[in-house]
């Protein structure tokens, strides 16, 4: 394999089961002897973590989706610099929790932002790198909406990580609807997961598309 490093993502809604699942194929592709780091947007770096307790404290409820938007970009931008890019550059791979892909399906589809402006900005701040595999963890947006406030009040998450789990169901739906669109778009790196199942059936799943992914690169 060349030496650049490879880009994972995982994406889909909120309670799909995400930071479990980026976290075990993190430590699978460890065990294969390929180094890696995991990673999350937004949030991946000292700058970006202050960036996200803006963007998830559920007090901040008169955000307008332009400035929620430009936050998620500018996460984006200084987790690229700081953290993707200098280690795609040394041969590490890296495993993402959410990237571009997200920002089209939550700030785009569900809030109404044009598509173009947001990938104008993103190719801005990160000179348009793409993932080489977005791992696409589908579920039921009632069942994921459920989890996700459950997993709030079990890591007393309610009053600092809550804002979008506050959203109605509509604009959970539009999420989700977003993100198969976007797959069945760019069926060449997208993979589609049923994340309704056991987070170890999930994993299983994964293990095997990256398994057939990575020998496909060979």
């Amino acid at each position: 394999m060349e030496k650049r490093g490879r880009f994972i993502t995982l994406e889909g809604i909120e309670g799909c089961g995400k930071t479990t699942q980026h976290r075990m194929l993190g430590e699978y592709l460890r065990a294969q002897g390929i180094p890696c780091l995991i990673t999350k947007q937004p949030g991946g770096t000292a700058i970006g973590q202050k960036i996200r307790k803006i963007l998830l404290d559920p007090g901040h409820t008169r955000m307008t989706p332009v400035c929620e938007a430009l936050l998620y970009l500018a996460d984006r931008a200084q987790h690229h610099a700081e953290v993707i890019q200098p280690q795609l550059a040394q041969g590490i791979w890296v495993v993402s929790d959410r990237y571009q892909d997200s920002t089209v399906a939550y700030q785009g589809a569900a809030r109404g932002i044009g598509r173009d402006d947001l990938n104008n900005i993103f190719r801005l701040g990160t000179g348009g790198l793409q993932p080489d595999l977005t791992i696409l963890l589908d579920l039921d947006p009632e069942v994921g909406l459920q989890r996700a406030r459950q997993r709030n009040v079990d890591e007393d998450l309610v009053h600092t990580e809550g804002r979008f789990e506050d959203e109605d169901m509509a604009f959970h739906y539009r999420v989700r609807e977003s993100f198969l669109k976007i797959a069945e778009a760019d069926p060449d790196r997208f993979t589609i997961i049923d994340a309704g199942r056991e987070p170890d059936l999930v994993a299983a799943d994964i293990r095997h598309h990256v398994d057939e992914w990575v020998a496909a690169l060979v």
